[in-house]
């Protein structure tokens, strides 16, 4: 793999958090989760090397567009399969990116949450993506897990998070010094949950913001009073001796439910 990268006159960039995915059956274990119709627009992220744009090809997927930022290997996916896809030249967080029925791709850890984020406000139908292991189990996590948060929280706001099979540092090149794992988001069909997605933002950011707290200290900043949380956390349903729960305890209908009347629309 060094010899190759040398070839093209590559170096991995710590800047770019570049780790290649490098092998063929962890890229096409990955595209067998794309699942979408024959002839339907499915986008790349990362592009890299070209492995995981080879096993999508491979399975008959596309269109395809690859973004890549880094310019050395946007020339190189160009070279690489001419015609068979479209190579976006650009960062995944800022670049527009086409209608699409699903998204893949090896997101970069460092930011691969925001990423993800993008993707689900985006109501992209099927998302695919290979991450550090630590942020799958947070997206994937329920109520009473270590790992439940507002990452857990947006994942259900948007849909649903399947985790699928580990990947071990040795796919990669040069190998990360953590484990990852593919997940696929399925989008929610019809209107989310909630009416205002920054009033969501704003009441789990307070609520999460110091998870040693039970709820009893935490909801009347938010609601401006005692007397005011109580009637709310009692509107929004939640269970008896919700003053003595932390926020990990409770699951997001509980969460969708406050938003909704913070926002003065109690119904879904």
């Amino acid at each position: 793999m060094r010899a190759a990268l040398a070839a093209l006159g590559l170096r991995p960039s710590r800047a770019l958090g570049q780790s290649f995915l490098v092998d063929p059956f962890a890229a096409d274990a990955e595209a067998a989760l794309v699942e979408v119709p024959p002839g339907r627009p499915v986008v790349e992220i990362g592009g890299g090397l070209g492995v995981l744009t080879a096993a999508l090809l491979r399975r008959g997927i596309g269109p395809l567009t690859v973004v890549e930022r880094d310019p050395r290997l946007v020339g190189h996916l160009r070279r690489s399969f001419g015609t068979r896809i479209e190579v976006l030249s650009g960062d995944a967080l800022v670049v527009p990116l086409p209608p699409a029925d699903a998204v893949v791709g090896n997101l970069p850890y460092s930011v691969a949450t925001p990423i993800l984020l993008r993707l689900f406000a985006a109501r992209i139908p099927r998302v695919v993506a290979l991450v550090q292991e630590e942020v799958a189990q947070r997206l994937a996590a329920g109520p009473g897990s270590g790992t439940y948060g507002r990452l857990s929280l947006f994942a259900r706001l948007y849909g649903e998070v399947e985790l699928f099979r580990p990947i071990g540092p040795a796919s990669f090149f040069p190998p990360p010094t953590v484990q990852s794992r593919l997940l696929v988001h399925r989008t929610r069909a019809g209107p989310l949950p909630v009416p205002s997605v920054p009033e969501f933002e704003r009441a789990t950011r307070l609520l999460f913001s110091s998870r040693r707290k039970q709820l009893g200290n935490l909801l009347p900043r938010l609601a401006g009073g005692t007397a005011a949380a109580k009637s709310l956390a009692r509107a929004a349903g939640w269970p008896d001796g919700w003053s003595t729960l932390r926020p990990e305890n409770l699951p997001p209908e509980a969460f969708f439910a406050l938003a909704r009347l913070l926002a003065r629309d109690p119904e879904p």
